[in-house]
């Protein structure tokens, strides 16, 4: 897809996300939906699934010819589509069920399998991020790049510790690394990998047992802005279950402490 093509698929996107943000903010503010707890034990609200139909709507009436794959309805249209919106209508439903306002829509568009566009909209927060393949990457409107800290000893990081990193071993690796850096500190979820694009952050690594809506449209943002992303492996795989990102100059510096 061109440039001028994207930037129309990325009007669509702030569209739908200024929709999404209707009704997400609606339900924050009521503090009046139900919760229940998935199959993998997640939170998922009332708010969670109304907010994705509210985007699916949009994007099924807009682009007939694209698929949708959300976290809570699964894909949705054409399953042979060379165009897929990947979508996470909540990322941060714990925080929304609390109360806190760190809490995003995540829109990607993926072509032939590869994120093309990501938008971030972090409707509390009244922050939002976007970026397409070419385009650059924008916070609130404003340019982004990544920062230029290329030691450790210098580095400010964001970590999200957990079970999933404890059940690999890697509580001391990680501890280590810690200590190793100038500043560390747990944002979580999209908002630390969006605070690397920023340069405010130079490392964010996610907890272990992520999905592929929690991933997609960060890819576009953080590679525009300078970035890089990886898996713990270090492979470029937005479908894998760990997110490691970095301004790229500390990427395999970073690498080196996690197991493999």
């Amino acid at each position: 897809m061109n440039i001028a093509s994207l930037e129309n698929e990325l009007q669509l996107a702030l569209k739908v996300a200024d929709a999404a943000a209707a009704v997400s903010l609606a339900g924050f503010n009521a503090r009046s939906f139900t919760v229940e707890r998935k199959a993998d034990k997640s939170e998922v609200t009332e708010i969670d699934r109304a907010t994705e139909t509210a985007i699916t709507n949009i994007l099924r009436a807009e682009r007939p010819e694209h698929s949708v794959y959300g976290e809570e309805h699964g894909i949705v249209g054409p399953s042979d589509a060379k165009y897929q919106w990947v979508i996470d209508p909540i990322d941060g439903t714990s925080n929304f069920v609390r109360g806190v306002g760190v809490w995003a829509s995540l829109i990607a568009l993926v072509e032939n399998n590869v994120p093309i566009l990501g938008v971030v909209c972090a409707p509390v927060l009244q922050m939002r991020w976007w970026a397409v393949t070419g385009g650059g990457a924008f916070f609130n409107g404003q340019p982004i790049r990544v920062s230029k800290v290329d030691t450790m000893r210098e580095a400010s990081l964001s970590i999200t510790s957990g079970r999933g990193w404890d059940k690999l071993g890697a509580t001391s690796s990680l501890a280590k690394l810690q200590s190793d850096v100038s500043r560390a500190r747990g944002y979580g979820d999209f908002w630390q990998h969006m605070l690397v694009a920023q340069g405010s952050v130079d490392i964010a690594i996610d907890n272990i047992g992520l999905a592929p809506y929690d991933i997609a449209a960060l890819v576009p943002i953080v590679q525009e802005a300078g970035g890089k992303y990886s898996d713990r492996f270090g492979a470029q795989d937005w479908r894998a279950n760990s997110l490691i990102t970095t301004n790229g100059l500390l990427h395999d510096a970073t690498l080196a402490y996690l197991p493999k």
